[in-house]
């Protein structure tokens, strides 16, 4: 459906449309192009949160044959203490990167504690880490899709309502005006006759 355009019948008018028109017509291909982009990386954003979501799920379940030590670990040891990240633009959307996690660790007895601390320690750390990459990648595919929907809104608007109305404004303009034009020659037209007729007529 093509946008309800303001605009007068006269040259400074289509030549304003024309430049609005233009402009449009000259970023479309670049509009369409970003959101190509923003739709690939949505689809390698999300691709890559399912496999680290799924790759946690792998480790916890090829450490189930301890599962029933757990309830004697002590889960004070260890903590997340900071997640480093950075920003990257991608297709001109801000989108943070996972640098490090880092963990503190309290120190604990080797002797006082189980001879698995150490490896259940490792364990944790290692599904942590998994678990912030992978909410990491949630959010970037969440930054990625908002702006992608954004970018096919305005591809839509250009294609489906500015440009048709644009053009359909320009038409409009320049009929009236070759309509003006048409009259102004006939009414010329007009008056030669009529001073043909009185000048034949004296």
């Amino acid at each position: 459906m093509p946008a309800v355009i303001k605009y007068q019948y006269n040259k400074t008018s289509l030549n304003n449309l024309n430049t609005q028109l233009k402009m449009r017509t000259k970023a479309l291909p670049t509009i369409k192009s970003k959101e190509s982009a923003l739709r690939a990386e949505v689809k390698r954003a999300k691709k890559e949160a399912e496999w680290l979501f799924a790759e946690m799920e792998r480790q916890i379940a090829a450490h189930s044959d301890i599962a029933a030590l757990w309830s004697e670990f002590d889960s004070t040891l260890i903590s997340v203490e900071d997640v480093q990240l950075h920003i990257e633009k991608i297709a001109g959307v801000q989108i943070p990167v996972l640098d490090d996690v880092i963990f503190e660790e309290k120190p604990y007895s080797i002797f006082a504690r189980p001879f698995w601390y150490s490896e259940g320690i490792r364990i944790l750390k290692n599904l942590a880490t998994i678990g912030i990459k992978s909410e990491v990648y949630y959010e970037k595919m969440r930054l990625l899709e908002h702006a992608r929907k954004k970018t096919t809104q305005k591809v839509n608007l250009y294609e489906k309502v500015q440009i048709p109305g644009y053009n359909e404004a320009i038409r409009k303009i320049k009929r009236f005006m070759e309509d003006e034009e048409n009259l102004s020659k006939a009414a010329q037209k007009i008056v030669k006759v009529r001073q043909q007729l009185e000048e034949d007529a004296a």
